[in-house]
Parts: structure tokens; sequence; C-alpha cells
């Protein structure tokens, strides 16, 4: 391919801003450089040209034919150029942070961080987790992963990604003698859910067992492994149970799923809707074809359809 003969860009932008102003000053003051310097563009494009582009009269500058027809050429070639890198900065994702509830971080997004990286490999993400409601606000985000009714806010883009239920779980050999005595039992508590257990044995007729005592753990994880290393029965969040279910680190104590209203929801505030990396990062989590990715049980979009309760 041969090369490009080219006039020097800041010649070209020089000359098509005095074009567009008719002026000189104007030119400059677009251009934020001196009166002098585009002067010296504009004779130095006329002398490689070859071609007078203005003309200079007592009431200021008017073109030359020559100097129309490469004005026009001007525009829009450096339109095109810099539309071209629009295009590419806007390609380009900005590093994203992105708050998420700790335990559907570890029970869902880890298993499939992997298929995240193959589709958005450009798409940088600090991820940062808590089980506290007040650490998970769109406000301190670009977007958060929390728990919520779904119901709109204003300001807010609130997705549902999957409902949440509760059910007991402990190791296997708990349950080889047959069904539980949850009145003999030790009941573990995590504490960012305190309210869990009492709702789940209202909800199976179980509403005479008392809930006071037992072990608390900070997490739902540890509840879990807890529960897994025989130190009583967990409740914990059905939808998110699939690797310890699979792992068979831990079994269903009981078959009672207790529906609630709230739901994990992809959150972030309405000002960054347009924004590309939040937007190809909420297409992608929020795809249906995650289902196929996930383990099975974790499906998103409200996947598997409950009643509400509280």
């Amino acid at each position: 391919m041969p090369t490009r003969r080219l006039p020097p860009l800041h010649a070209v932008r020089a000359f098509e801003a005095a074009a567009r102003h008719l002026s000189i000053t104007r030119a400059a003051e677009e251009l934020n450089v001196t009166v002098g310097a585009v002067s010296r563009h504009v004779r130095a494009l006329e002398d490689r040209m070859g071609t007078v582009l203005f003309l200079r009269g007592p009431r200021g500058l008017a073109l030359t034919s020559a100097g129309r027809t490469f004005a026009e050429s001007a525009r829009e070639a450096l339109d095109r150029i810099a539309a071209a890198a629009e295009g590419v900065r806007l390609r380009r994702f900005r590093r994203l942070s992105i708050g998420a509830y700790g335990f559907f971080a570890s029970r869902f997004l880890m298993p499939i961080w992997s298929g995240l990286r193959r589709a958005l490999p450009d798409l940088e993400i600090d991820l940062h987790t808590s089980s506290n409601p007040v650490d998970l606000l769109a406000s301190r985000f670009d977007a958060v992963i929390a728990v919520s009714d779904a119901q709109p806010r204003p300001g807010l883009v609130r997705i549902p990604l999957m409902p949440i239920s509760t059910v007991p779980v402990c190791a296997p050999g708990l349950i080889k003698r047959g069904p539980l005595d949850f009145a003999a039992v030790p009941l573990l508590h995590a504490r960012p859910r305190p309210d869990d257990w009492r709702r789940w044995l209202d909800h199976a007729g179980l509403a005479n067992v008392p809930v006071q005592g037992g072990s608390s753990f900070e997490s739902l994880s540890l509840a879990i492994e807890a529960a897994a290393a025989g130190l009583g029965v967990a409740i914990t969040i059905d939808g998110l149970l699939a690797p310890d279910l699979a792992s068979g680190a831990v079994v269903k104590a009981h078959p009672a799923v207790r529906p609630t209203r709230r739901s994990f929801v992809l959150e972030y505030e309405q000002r960054l809707a347009e924004d590309p990396a939040v937007a190809a990062f909420s297409a992608w989590i929020c795809d249906p074809a995650r289902r196929d990715q996930l383990p099975r049980g974790l499906q998103p979009n409200g996947a598997r359809r409950q009643g509400a309760n509280r």
C-alpha cells in the first residue's frame, strides 16, 4: 500500500476552524492557540498545496473555490476521525465497583465468574461483599446486588435476579434415623437473618418449637459449614444451596420451603442506565443464558416462581 502524503493534522484543523468561522481570531480562540499560530498553519497549508485557500480583504476572510472544496472535505474527514475515536472510547469499559450480598457472591457469582471473564474480557470489576444492607446502597457503588422487595424506587433501576425462600439443612448423618425433632436438635442461627427460624417454623406447622439459644454465626456460609460439621441445623436460602447440596456436605432437613416477598436484585442509579460498563454487566447477569452456566438450582430472573410471604 503506498504511503499517504498527508498534510499536518494541526494545519488542517487550523484551516477548517478558520474556514468555518471565516476568522483567524475566532479559530485561534476555539483551538486555544495564538492568532499567529493559526495564520502560520494556514499559510503552510497553502504553500504545501500550491494554491490559495483564503482571500484576505478589509472585511475579513473569504474562501476561494479551492478553499471551499477543501474545507468541506476537511470537515468531513475530521468528523469521521472524531466519530471513530469516540466509538473506540465507548467500547472501552471503565472499571466497575460492584457491591454484593456476600452469600449471593459466594454461591452465585463465583461459580460463573469465569463465564463473565470470557464474555466481557475488557470489563474490570472491583467486587465488595457485605451481609449488612446499609453497606449495599446503590449510591456507594456503580451497582449492587442486594436483598430487596424489588418494588420500584424513584431514581433507581431494580432488576429481580432470584426470589428468596428459606429451608433448613443439616449433615447427612443427622437424618439417617428419620425425620428430625426440631425441638430437640440445636438450631444454628445466621445473625444477618435473625428471624428466619421463627418464620420457617411457623410456616412448617412447628409454631411450638422455641428458637431461643443455640450457636450463632456472622454469615449464612458459616452457619452451613457448622451444620455440615454436625453442630446442628441451619436455616438458609434455598436458591443458593446448589453447591452445598451437590458436594454432599449438607442435605435438606425438612421438605418445607418457605417463600418470602423478598428477592436478590440488581440495583443501580438511573443516571447510570446508559453507562456502557454498567449496561454490559447488567445484560450479562440478567441474560437467561446464565442459567446454563450455573449449578443446578441456581436460576436467575425468578426462574422458580414461588408464592409471597413475609
